[in-house]
């Protein structure tokens, strides 16, 4: 060093920095023998020396570049912890001064300048190792970077194919580390992409991996328009099937990394890449000795990223997951915090997608619990959100909720209250879904309401940041805190109400699957009497345009869930638009499409939600659908109490519809059906008053015995009341009887029993949306098991109590009605209608009573 020192003042400002090069250099060489960088002892060794060693601008760019990528490349600037502050300082000001000289070669005029493209692709290399080893970008740093980018693309004709790999991966570097992406930044990265393809016949396997491993990760900062990315992917493909056989551990792993994070950027799978993925599927077995825990990890993310993405499940994948998973065993100790939380989660996706889970999954998720628990203060963030979505959708797919697995929840969620002003948008949403399934799947414990209830007000506070795929998952989460009675959690209600406008705003970015979440949200919210939420039926007429324009893409589970969730909303008040209209018929043509890839809870609720709808949906729509799913029960055994009762209700309904419409006589098929599920049910005994309910409507109209005596609430209506007291006024000699349950049958209003005619004032709730019109399924079983019973029935829709006049008219016609006995024993059901001449006028023919309305 005083060597050094003394030739830098024998040649002053002429000093053109080349034995300060050569002594960088001879740093690096050290370290590149010992193939490490320098310890922390070492570095504390040389810092010291270093304290005079300042670069000028007298420096020429050769010794400036040499210096900076040679202490770079040994660890000089690397912040061991502790770290001594004069070892602190020394850095920073040797740091400065080579920033400085830079700059200042940068931004000389060409002719007084000596710039060559293996100084700017080592000096941005140097950088971004600076700032993966966790060097802050300063304003002086950005300022390097400033200066050097226009170098980029006045030097891009000069770069041979490593200095090229070089700086696409320090770009990528500099860009994951929070660089701004400028439009010269974008520009300088354009300008490079096309030089990756004319240099297509120079390819090594380390090129290879790199340059996939930089346009994966600048796919994901974003960039996936940038022009020639695709290309350059495309092209790079095939050399990866070319040259399988001689990608190390860490190549295959960059690859296959690569390849699934590009797939979930929205590259198209074509050919050339699954050939890539298959060929590369077979070394991961080969080399499974070889691979850090790193790498498992980001092997594991891969797979479950491809799976999830559509990739086939082979046997080869399938071979590959096993060896991996016998890496976890292997080096269970050896994962660092995000390293596990990672790898939870990318188990958690492959029992998620896998059609047969891998051998030794279930053992690894064993093995890695007890490790969130001993490492659970040096989780992150992003590492609690990640980890606590993978216990929730491991428990969500049946995992067993162990011990270690109920530890591991408990010790996770008060540090999400901790931290809970540190989560992005992102993290938020997977949090308080993970919460919502824990609740659902019977975890609620104290822990999770205080993590709920902290994390609300963080919904509020980022509400504008949240994208649309994550406002879908929040409330869908929050329809399930209130599904499961949390509705009380401080600022719940709150939260759903900031995130409804957002949810208009983003309307059109929603995909299929957010919109089958987002309104199946708001159908639970308004079922559990959340329907004045401001916004919420605003948002529904919003959405259900998008759910008509995308209804090819919904897959069986979605067209399952919107319908339930239409039935639900209309059930609530929700108005009758023509976007509901076309909404319910475009699902409803797709059903039968779909109908072998539902399972029976899905099922169940298609037929609930159709019975619900009622007068709603076409009658021959509504009994082909029907005929179609009760087809599809035959083929299952295994049904929930739950799933039968939704079942039987909605095929009950069907028969109804068909028996009040004269011209059908399609019954047969549904009712052997209706049999077959109502013997499931015969020797249970529901405690739910709704339950019962239907098991006693399903005997009478199978007339069986009833296995119940189902317990039934009377509510005597003002309505009926008045008309009860009009009629009375009118006939006084008229038995009334109200409220009266008939074969265990729910309530009718009125009965005349010297006339075996029953009179239903028919509310709002009667009909679909309230209008008056159309009946919902609830209605048309009652009235067809009235029928079916040997029940006249007379309907007077509520809103002709709103006309005096018209009310008038009814008691005549009913007066009329009583008036004229009727010869043989007959069925009839009517509305009650009016117009200016109205009369009533009844024939018998062929023994049974016809009444005529004109």
């Amino acid at each position: 060093m005083t060597d050094l020192l003394r030739k830098s003042d024998r040649f002053g400002h002429r000093y053109d920095g080349r034995y300060h090069g050569q002594y960088a250099s001879s740093i690096k060489k050290y370290t590149s023998a010992a193939k490490r960088p320098l310890n922390r002892a070492e570095q504390s060794q040389l810092i010291p020396q270093l304290q005079n060693f300042t670069a000028s601008r007298g420096w020429n760019w050769r010794s400036l570049t040499t210096t900076f990528h040679s202490l770079t490349s040994a660890g000089v600037f690397v912040t061991h912890k502790p770290m001594d502050q004069s070892v602190k300082l020394t850095q920073a000001t040797l740091l400065s001064t080579l920033f400085d000289a830079i700059i200042f070669q940068c931004n000389q005029k060409p002719q007084a300048r000596d710039i060559d493209a293996q100084g700017v692709s080592n000096l941005f290399w140097a950088m971004a190792k600076l700032v993966d080893n966790g060097q802050e970008q300063t304003p002086e740093f950005n300022e390097v970077l400033a200066a050097l980018l226009p170098h980029v693309n006045a030097q891009k004709d000069q770069f041979i194919l490593q200095n090229i790999v070089n700086l696409l991966w320090a770009m990528t570097k500099l860009m994951i580390n929070g660089s701004e992406q400028t439009p010269e930044f974008n520009d300088s990265v354009a300008e490079l992409l096309p030089c990756v393809s004319a240099q297509k016949d120079q390819f090594i396997p380390q090129h290879i991996s790199n340059l996939l491993w930089a346009m994966a990760k600048l796919s994901d900062k974003g960039q996936r328009q940038t022009p020639g990315l695709n290309a350059a992917v495309v092209m790079l493909l095939p050399h990866v099937k070319a040259q399988k056989d001689q990608f190390t551990a860490q190549g295959i792993a960059n690859l296959l990394w690569a390849m699934a994070k590009l797939v979930d950027n929205g590259q198209e799978q074509t050919s050339s890449l699954k050939e890539a993925v298959t060929a590369l599927l077979p070394h991961v077995i080969v080399q499974k000795a070889n691979f850090t825990p790193q790498e498992i990890v980001s092997l594991l993310w891969a797979m479950a990223k491809l799976v999830n993405n559509g990739h086939e499940q082979t046997r080869e994948l399938k071979k590959a997951i096993a060896a991996l998973l016998s890496c976890v065993k292997a080096q269970k100790d050896h994962f660092k915090p995000h390293e596990i939380a990672n790898l939870l989660w990318a188990l958690a996706k492959l029992v998620d997608n896998m059609q047969e889970r891998a051998p030794g999954l279930k053992e690894a998720v064993a093995l890695l619990l007890p490790h969130v628990v001993l490492q659970q203060a040096n989780f992150k963030p992003q590492g609690i959100a990640n980890l606590l979505w993978a216990m929730a959708k491991l428990v969500d797919n049946g995992h067993a909720q162990t011990r270690e697995l109920k530890e591991a929840i408990a010790v996770l969620l008060p540090h999400a209250n901790v931290k809970e002003d540190q989560f992005i948008p992102q993290h938020i949403a997977n949090m308080l879904w993970s919460m919502a399934k824990l609740v659902d799947n019977g975890e609620w414990t104290p822990e999770i309401q205080e993590a709920v209830a902290a994390l609300l007000p963080q919904v509020n506070a980022q509400k504008a940041s949240f994208k649309p795929q994550e406002i879908a998952n929040l409330l869908w989460a929050l329809a399930k805190l209130v599904d499961n009675g949390q509705e009380q959690v401080k600022g719940l209600i709150e939260a759903m109400a900031a995130l409804l406008p957002h949810a208009n705003v983003k309307e059109d970015q929603f995909i299929p699957q957010g919109l089958a979440n987002l309104l199946l949200a708001m159908a639970k919210l308004v079922d559990n009497g959340q329907e004045h939420t401001p916004g919420l039926k605003e948002t529904v007429t919003v959405l259900l345009t998008h759910v008509t324009a995308q209804k090819d893409q919904f897959n069986a589970h979605g067209i399952a869930n919107l319908l339930w969730a239409l039935a639900k909303l209309v059930d609530n008040g929700q108005e009758r638009t023509p976007e509901l209209n076309e909404a319910v018929v475009a699902l409803l043509s797709h059903v039968n499409a779909q109908k072998t890839h539902l399972n029976l809870q899905e099922i169940a609720s298609l037929l609930w939600a159709m019975a619900k709808l009622g007068e709603f949906v076409d009658l021959d729509m509504a009994i082909s659908t029907f005929e179609s799913l009760v087809h599809q029960i035959s083929y299952h055994h295994q049904f929930s109490h739950h799933v039968i009762l939704m079942s039987l209700w909605g095929v009950m309904v069907c028969c109804a519809r068909l028996s009040l419409d004269s011209n059908t006589n399609r019954n047969h098929l549904l009712e052997k059906h209706m049999d077959d599920l109502f013997t499931r049910l015969k020797n249970t005994s529901p405690v739910n008053a709704d339950d019962q309910s239907i098991l006693a409507m399903a005997a009478c109209w199978l007339g069986k015995p009833c296995p119940v005596l189902p317990h039934y609430q009377t509510t005597t209506s003002k309505y009926q009341t008045i008309l009860r007291h009009q009629l009375q006024s009118h006939i006084p000699s008229l038995k009334i009887a109200e409220e009266k349950s008939l074969h265990s049958l729910p309530p009718v209003d009125l009965l005349l029993p010297d006339h075996n005619i029953i009179i239903e004032i028919q509310g709002p709730s009667h009909y679909v949306s309230g209008d008056f019109k159309t009946r919902n399924g609830s209605t048309l079983l009652k009235i067809a098991l009235l029928r079916k019973s040997g029940f006249e029935v007379i309907e007077i829709p509520v809103n002709k109590f709103w006309n005096k006049g018209l009310i008038n008219r009814c008691i005549d016609q009913i007066k009329t009605r009583v008036d004229t006995p009727a010869q043989g024993h007959g069925t009839l059901s009517f509305n009650i209608g009016w117009t200016e001449e109205a009369n009533v006028t009844a024939n018998k023919e062929d023994g049974n009573a016809q009444v005529t309305l004109t």
